[in-house]
C-alpha cells in the first residue's frame, strides 16, 4: 500500500481547505485573507471536527518562505522612487502614526497587565495599517483617485519601510530584553548602512546583468533568477545579523528599480499566492478558541483603541503636514486597522519566544474585526466631517483653514539648504560605499590571500591594493565633486558665506584622509599606513585625470540604471500622452475664496499660470463649456482645469482655502483629443478664431505641436499649417463628428 508523506497530505488538506473558505469568502465580498485564517483554525489540532494537520512544523516552515515571498512582492512593489516622490505630508503623517500606536499599544499592554515585551510587541502590532485591505475598499467604493486616498497610499508607502525597521528593532529588543538605547541606535545605523550598501551595490551590478542576459531571459529563467537572487539576498543578510524577511524586501526594491520589475512582479504572483496563502493559514492554526473566549474583553477594548487612536494619530499627522481637516479625517478613518505586517511582527514574537501565547490571536482577532469595520470608516469619513465641521466654531474653523493654507504654502527651499543636502546626500553615500569596501576587503579578501600566502606579508599587500583601487573613484569624487553648483555658487559670490563653505571643503578632506588612515592601519602598522598615505596622494594627484574619467562612468552607470526603467516607462506612454504631459483637474471652489465673482477676464488664468478652464459645472444640471472670459465663478462650482502637473499646483496655492478637492479626473462629457491638419485640411491658413473651433467642438485648442516643437496654449491669432497637430479640449460628440468628417486626417 502506497504512503503519503505528511507534508504532501497537510499541503494537500490546508489548500483544499483554503480554496473553499477563500471562494466563500470571494463570494461575500470579504478580505481572502480571512478565508485563509479561517481555513487555517479548521485544520488546527485545536478544531478537532475536520482533519488536521499531521506535522505542524513542516507547515512553519512553508509558511517562513510564504514570509519571504510576501516581503519580496512587498519590495518590488514598494521601490525607493515612490518613497522619494511619496512628499513630505505622507512622511510626516507615517511618523506620528507609527510613533503614536507604538506608545499608545506599550500603554495599553501595560494598563492590562502584560509583561513589557508583551506590551512593546503589541505597540508594533498596532501601528501599522493593512495595505491589502485598503486597497481592496478603495477599489469597491470607487475612491482610488480622490485626493486623500493619495495620500493613504503615500502613507502606506512609508509604512512599508518602517515595519521593515520595526522588525529589526523589535529583533534587537528580544534578544537584549530589555530597551537599551545605545543597542538601537547601534542596530539603526547598522541597519541602514547595510541597506544605502547593498542598494547602491545592487542598482550598480543588476540592471547591467540583466540587460546583458536579456536574450536567455524567458519566462522561466526569469523566474528562477528571481527567486535565486531574492533567496540569496535572504543569506546574505541573516549572515550579516538581520531577518531573512529584510533581504528578501530589500532584492524586491532593488529589482524594483530594473526594466523587468512588472515582468518579475507577474512572474513571481502565483509563487507569492501560494506561499502566502499557506502562512496565512499557519496564522489560523495558531488560533486558540479558548484564549479568545478568555481575552474577549482585551480584545474589544484593543480594538476600539485601535479605531479611536488609529484615526486620531493619522488625522492630526496629516493636518500637521497640511492638509485640509477634510482630507485629514478621510485619511485617518481609511487606516483604523491592522493587518499583514502586524502578522509578521506576531509570528516573529513567538518564533524568538519572548511574547506569550495569547498574544497571536488575540492580533488575529483584532485584524479580522477591524477588517469588517474598515470599509463602514471610510463611507462614514465624509458624513463625520460635515457633522464635526457644522459644530465648528467661526473662528476655530478659519483659524484650521488658515493653518493648512499657510503649511502647504511653505515650500521654497534656500541655497544654504540646497548646497547642505547635497553635502549631506553625497558624503554619506560615499562614506557608505567606502567604508563597505574596506569591511568586506579587511573580513573576506585578507584572509583568503594569506591562505594563499603562508607569510601573511604579500596578503595583505594584495588585499589592500585591491581594496584601494576600488575605493580611489570614490574617495576622489568625496574631495572634488561639486554639489548644488548653482546654489553654491550664488552663495560663494557673497563673502559672509566663504568662511563655512571652505570649512565644509575642509571637512570632506578630512574624511578622505580618515578613510585611508582607516584602510591602511587595517592592514598595516603604523609607520608602513603613514609612508604609503604620502605615495597614495602623490600617486592620485599624478593620476587624477584617470581616477576622475573612471568615477564619472561608474557614476553614469548608477545612473543610468537606476533611471532607465522611468526612461522605458516614459518612452513607451509617450505617444499616448498629451503634450507637456497636460492633464485636466478638476477644483471646486469653497466658501470664502478670493475667486468668487470674479470673472475669468480679471483672473487672467492663462496669462498668470499658463492654465485654461475647459468647463465650469455649477450645481447637478448645469453646465458651462468652455466659458467666456466675462463669466464669473462662485462657490460651489466645480471647475476644469487643464495644464501641467506644476501649473496645477501653482494654481492650486493661488486658491485661498485649502479645501479644494484636486483629483485628476476626466469628465466623462469632455475629452483630449489630437487633429493632425494633413494636406487640404480647413483649417489650414485661418487663424484659431477664424477656424471657428470653439462653435463646433464647444471646446478650445490647447495645444499645437509642429516641427518637432510645442505651443501650450496658443493666442487666438494664432494661424494653422499643414501639419501641425492641434490638441483640444471640447465635447467628445462634437470631436468625433470633426473626425467623421475627415477620418484618414485624424488620430
Amino acid at each position: 500500500m502506497n504512503h503519503v508523506p505528511s507534508l504532501i497530505h497537510d499541503l494537500g488538506l490546508i489548500l483544499l481547505v483554503a480554496a473553499i473558505t477563500s471562494l466563500l469568502f470571494k463570494k461575500l465580498k470579504q478580505p481572502v485573507v480571512l478565508g485563509y485564517i479561517l481555513a487555517g483554525f479548521l485544520v488546527s489540532p485545536k478544531f478537532a471536527i475536520f482533519p488536521n494537520v499531521t506535522d505542524v512544523s513542516d507547515i512553519k516552515i512553508w509558511a517562513e518562505i510564504g514570509v519571504i515571498f510576501l516581503l519580496f512582492n512587498l519590495g518590488l512593489e514598494f521601490s525607493f522612487k515612490k518613497l522619494m516622490h511619496t512628499g513630505g505630508a505622507a512622511a510626516i503623517t507615517a511618523i506620528i502614526e507609527v510613533t503614536g500606536m507604538v506608545i499608545v499599544g506599550f500603554l495599553l499592554g501595560k494598563l492590562l497587565g502584560w509583561s513589557f515585551m508583551d506590551c512593546v510587541f503589541l505597540g508594533g502590532i498596532l501601528s501599522i495599517s493593512s495595505t491589502t485591505i485598503i486597497f481592496r475598499a478603495f477599489e469597491e467604493l470607487g475612491l482610488k483617485s480622490r485626493r486623500f486616498a493619495n495620500l493613504v497610499f503615500g502613507v502606506l508607502i512609508i509604512e512599508d519601510l518602517v515595519a521593515v525597521l520595526l522588525l529589526v528593532l523589535l529583533s534587537t529588543i528580544a534578544v537584549s530584553r530589555e530597551f537599551e538605547g545605545e543597542q538601537m541606535i547601534i542596530s539603526v545605523l547598522k541597519l541602514v548602512f547595510y541597506l544605502l550598501l547593498w542598494f547602491v551595490s545592487g542598482i550598480f551590478f543588476l540592471p547591467t546583468i540583466l540587460r546583458k542576459l536579456k536574450k536567455l531571459l524567458n519566462d522561466e529563467t526569469m523566474l528562477i533568477v528571481s527567486i535565486a537572487l531574492c533567496l540569496a539576498m535572504v543569506m546574505l543578510a541573516a549572515k550579516a545579523g538581520f531577518s531573512p524577511a529584510l533581504g528578501a524586501f530589500i532584492m524586491g526594491s532593488i529589482l524594483a528599480e530594473t526594466t523587468k520589475a512588472e515582468h518579475i512582479e507577474h512572474l513571481i504572483k502565483p509563487v507569492k499566492d501560494l506561499f502566502g496563502a499557506v502562512f496565512f493559514v499557519s496564522v489560523g492554526m495558531l488560533i486558540d478558541p479558548q484564549v479568545l473566549v478568555e481575552y474577549a474583553l482585551p480584545i474589544l477594548i484593543i480594538t476600539l483603541v485601535l479605531i479611536f487612536f488609529k484615526t486620531f494619530h493619522v488625522s492630526v499627522g496629516a493636518f500637521i503636514s497640511g492638509q485640509s481637516l477634510k482630507t485629514a479625517l478621510q485619511s485617518g478613518m481609511s487606516q483604523a486597522q491592522i493587518g499583514e505586517f502586524s502578522f509578521i511582527i506576531a509570528t516573529l514574537g513567538l518564533t524568538l519566544n519572548v511574547t506569550s501565547s495569547f498574544l497571536y490571536p488575540v492580533a488575529v482577532a483584532v485584524s479580522v474585526i477591524t477588517s469588517f469595520t474598515t470599509p463602514y470608516m471610510i463611507r462614514g469619513s465624509e458624513p463625520f466631517y460635515r457633522w464635526i465641521d457644522h459644530r465648528l466654531p467661526t473662528n476655530l474653523r478659519k483659524t484650521l483653514n488658515r493653518y493648512s493654507t499657510s503649511a502647504q504654502s511653505v515650500s521654497s527651499t534656500s541655497e544654504w539648504k540646497e548646497v547642505l543636502r547635497g553635502y549631506l546626500i553625497h558624503i554619506t553615500l560615499l562614506s557608505i560605499i567606502i567604508i563597505g569596501i574596506i569591511i568586506l576587503a579587511s573580513n573576506y579578501l585578507r584572509p583568503s590571500f594569506n591562505n594563499w600566502f603562508p607569510s601573511g606579508y604579500w596578503g595583505n599587500i594584495f588585499a589592500a591594493s585591491i581594496c584601494l583601487l576600488l575605493i580611489l573613484p570614490f574617495m576622489w569624487s568625496l574631495l572634488t565633486k561639486r554639489y548644488s553648483q548653482e546654489a553654491f555658487t550664488k552663495m560663494w559670490s557673497e563673502k559672509r558665506f566663504r568662511g563655512v563653505l571652505l570649512l565644509l571643503r575642509l571637512l570632506r578632506v578630512a574624511l578622505a584622509i580618515v578613510y585611508l588612515g582607516v584602510l591602511l592601519l587595517s592592514f598595516f602598522p603604523l609607520s608602513i599606513a603613514i609612508a604609503g598615505l604620502f605615495i597614495i596622494i602623490i600617486a592620485s594627484i599624478l593620476l587624477k585625470d584617470k581616477i576622475h574619467a573612471l568615477y564619472i562612468k561608474i557614476e553614469n552607470r548608477f545612473l543610468d540604471n537606476f533611471n532607465d526603467r522611468e526612461i522605458q516607462t516614459k518612452a513607451k506612454g509617450r505617444h499616448e500622452l498629451a503634450p507637456w504631459d497636460a492633464i485636466i483637474t478638476r477644483f471646486k471652489i469653497p466658501t470664502g475664496s478670493a475667486v468668487t465673482g470674479v470673472t475669468l477676464q480679471e483672473l487672467a488664468l492663462r496669462e498668470k499660470f499658463g492654465v485654461n478652464i475647459a468647463m465650469i459645472k455649477r450645481g447637478e444640471d448645469f453646465t458651462i463649456m468652455t466659458p467666456e472670459r466675462n463669466e464669473k465663478m462662485y462657490p460651489g462650482d466645480e471647475i476644469f482645469v487643464i495644464g501641467t502637473d506644476e501649473q496645477l499646483i501653482i494654481f492650486k496655492k493661488h486658491l485661498d482655502a485649502i479645501q479644494n478637492d484636486y483629483e485628476p479626473t476626466l469628465d466623462a462629457d469632455i475629452v483630449l483629443k489630437k487633429i493632425v491638419l494633413s494636406n487640404g485640411h480647413p483649417w489650414i491658413d485661418k487663424s484659431i478664431r477664424e477656424s471657428n473651433i470653439r462653435v463646433l467642438t464647444n471646446g478650445i485648442v490647447v495645444g499645437i505641436e509642429k516641427e518637432n516643437k510645442r505651443i501650450l496654449n496658443p493666442e487666438s491669432s494664432y494661424v494653422f499649417v499643414e501639419n501641425d497637430k492641434v490638441w483640444i479640449v471640447g465635447e467628445k460628440k462634437l470631436i468625433q463628428n470633426i473626425k467623421e468628417v475627415n477620418p484618414s486626417k485624424t488620430t
